[in-house]
């Protein structure tokens, strides 16, 4: 016969891309509001970055996606310096 329980369920994290759904609603007003800046911009997402932001920050602290520094994913000119870097010169 078969065993089925032999092999055991491992659970990974989603790949870039695929985002699990807001079930509770955590992040629903974020989202309203970068939807309506969308609607009021014609679609022009370049307007709506700071609402964009926002939005995935509340996904990253809510486990929705994977937490990721804000300068991936396409906001490097949003984000203040780090302190300890501030007048260094970053390379090796």
């Amino acid at each position: 016969g078969m065993n089925f329980g032999s092999k055991t369920f491992k659970p990974r994290p989603p790949d870039k891309g695929s985002f699990p759904l807001d079930h509770f609603g955590e992040c629903k007003a974020f989202k309203e509001t970068f939807m309506k800046c969308l609607r009021d911009n014609h679609f022009d997402n370049s307007k709506c970055r700071l609402q964009s932001k926002s939005y995935l920050e509340c996904r990253m602290d809510h486990q929705l996606m994977a937490k990721e520094p804000m300068e991936k994913l396409g906001f490097k000119d949003m984000v203040d310096p780090p302190s300890s870097q501030t007048n260094q010169d970053c390379k090796p």
